[in-house]
């Protein structure tokens, strides 16, 4: 992990000192609600449905134990509203329904940030104070700027890895912070990177993707594609560039990044993402990138290239972390006795199969702890979860954590000798769905339970589909499927990207959903990204579960052999068209009179 020096260290402890200078001014009147919203806005505290809500950054998803012990701590401490803020706030969520409405907790996002949900803003500066002992903060977590940059969660480990990006996205972190021409942008910005064959990290559907790669002289660069979005209007980046040497990628975001700034819309913040910019302007945008990406190098020298040395520096902070010769080698005794427990536990043998991953070290594997269980949120981990994590991370994993794209936690360094103390550490815990890219390891935003924004609740939704599946062999026969859950068009919940989408829509104040079918988020198992496609008119929130189950019906009687192998949830969608799948989601629509 990056290691930060003083400088940092007292960067961020003097940001948490200046936001407490500024919530005390506002709570003493020298500062007006309007003055105030930016300040709180630019150090990641927003007001939510019922109560505020505070999104710290979690840089390229890296945590280290004493960094989830203290994000526990805020849990624990911390996220809990005043009494009648919570009273209110389960008052409202009766009239829609019983729901649960979970405080002390955390919830990880799809971009690899934590939110809190519940914290009063008289205690933000304790927070934040609390949060930069550790080197955490909530600075450009929101606000029209460049956000938090994310990457694969198996940056560095990855066996299919190219090149690590987490030295690149660490540098671009630095140059980014505070820089005054990306502060005030025609609306938010955000950057993913990958630097594996694999697509992990979303990224055609970011403002920028970036992946590395080598073109046929050997040389490292950066695939570049620009104004790829979800919300209203679902767009794939278009590539600018092929192949851009690595030592000018800073140089050629800070060209797109100033011609966006210089003709992005201001007047309508529907319209103001660089995707509508990208796809209005078309050839003319790319155009003006590349004119002022040559006036960046030529003219100006090319100011932000990165040198060979500051890349050392920063990778040095990367690598894998030291062991002693004594277990650096896989014993056949461990493997013996992981073999024999699998073979006695079908609960092992599916977490072996479904939640372990190769690594690049022969000797060691990536292992995804699982939060998607019954009763329990997607993304939301418990204060006692996250000091358990904090522990499992210190025994088995050198004191490092991923937070997924998929709202889990990866272990990146975990010896093979180990799987199995891991597995039964974890099932002790509560950690060892063994879920990983099937049915109920689905991705879903807070939707209206927290979201002011939300049209619809996404929780009640994505935890009636998990009541439904809970046969670990009846979600293995369907195999990986990628449900995502949003509560509105916004699409935190990544719906567009989903093999199966819902989307919650408003109809006359009442809750309704939409199913879109075929998106993929572009990895190499559901092909290149795309939005997926409506299949007809809304479901009430008591057909969806029935709308899901009829769809994975039509697939079943669907799915072809390919190959030896039973086809995938989404191959069938594109091979077959969305007809059949339409025809049975109307099956169950239930008649207006019964549903008013």
């Amino acid at each position: 992990m990056y290691q930060y020096n003083e400088f940092d260290k007292a960067f961020i402890l003097s940001r948490a000192a200046q936001f407490r200078d500024q919530i005390e001014r506002w709570q003493s009147g020298k500062l007006s609600e309007d003055e105030f919203r930016p300040l709180r806005l630019q150090n990641g505290w927003y007001v939510q449905r019922h109560a505020p809500m505070l999104r710290v950054a979690v840089p390229y998803g890296e945590l280290s134990s004493a960094q989830l012990r203290v994000l526990a701590r805020v849990a624990r401490e911390y996220d809990e509203p005043e009494a009648d803020v919570y009273r209110s706030a389960l008052e409202a969520q009766r009239k829609l329904g019983t729901v649960r409405l979970p405080t002390h907790h955390a919830h990880f996002t799809t971009r690899t940030n934590v939110q809190f949900n519940w914290i009063p803003l008289s205690k933000a500066a304790d927070v934040m104070e609390l949060l930069a002992t550790v080197n955490m903060h909530g600075i450009q977590t929101s606000g029209n700027c460049i956000r938090n940059i994310s990457c694969d969660e198996r940056a560095g480990v990855a066996p299919d890895e190219i090149a690590d990006p987490r030295p690149f996205a660490e540098i671009m972190r630095q140059w980014t912070t505070l820089h005054p021409e990306f502060a005030f942008l025609p609306r938010k910005f955000k950057i993913a990177i990958t630097g594996a064959s694999e697509v992990r990290a979303a990224t055609d559907w970011h403002d920028v993707g970036l992946r590395l790669l080598r073109n046929d002289a050997g040389e490292l660069g950066f695939r570049i594609t620009v104004g790829g979005g979800m919300g209203r209007t679902p767009v794939i980046g278009t590539v600018l560039r092929e192949f851009l040497p690595w030592q000018h990628i800073m140089n050629y975001i800070e060209a797109v990044v100033r011609v966006y700034n210089q003709y992005g819309r201001r007047d309508n913040k529907y319209k103001a993402r660089i995707k509508i910019l990208v796809k209005a302007e078309g050839q003319r945008y790319i155009d003006e990138v590349e004119e002022e990406f040559r006036q960046i190098v030529e003219h100006d020298g090319g100011p932000h290239t990165i040198p060979q040395a500051e890349l050392d520096r920063v990778s040095a902070c990367f690598v894998p972390p030291q062991r002693p010769s004594t277990v650096a080698r896989i014993e056949p005794e461990a493997l013996t006795a992981l073999d024999a427990a699998a073979i006695e536990t079908p609960q092992l043998e599916h977490w072996l199969q479904r939640n372990v991953a190769r690594h690049k070290d022969p000797s060691t594997r990536i292992v995804t702890l699982s939060f998607k269980r019954l009763l329990q949120a997607p993304g939301d981990a418990s204060a006692d979860q996250l000091d358990r994590v904090a522990d499992l991370v210190d025994r088995f994993s050198a004191g490092e954590a991923r937070v997924t794209h998929s709202q889990n936690i990866v272990l990146p360094w975990v010896h093979a000798n180990e799987l199995l103390p891991l597995w039964q550490a974890a099932r002790d815990a509560g950690l060892a769905s063994a879920n990983v890219k099937l049915l109920t390891d689905m991705i879903s935003c807070p939707g209206g339970d927290f979201c002011a924004l939300a049209n619809a609740r996404s929780l009640p939704v994505a935890q009636a589909i998990t009541e439904r599946y809970q046969d670990l062999d009846e979600l293995n026969d369907i195999g990986e499927i990628d449900l995502h859950i949003s509560g509105c068009i916004n699409s935190c919940g990544h719906h567009h990207s989903g093999h199966m989408g819902i989307l919650g829509v408003d109809k006359d104040g009442k809750e309704w959903y939409q199913v879109t079918l075929g998106g993929s988020d572009g990895s190499n198992a559901s092909g290149p990204a795309q939005p997926g496609k409506v299949i007809g008119p809304s479901f009430s929130a008591i057909e969806v579960p029935e709308v899901v189950e009829a769809l994975l019906s039509a697939y079943l009687d669907l799915r072809a052999e390919i190959g030896g192998r039973r086809e995938s949830f989404v191959e069938t969608v594109r091979r077959a068209g969305l007809e059949p799948f339409k025809m049975a989601a109307d099956r169950v629509r239930t008649p207006m009179e019964k549903l008013a």
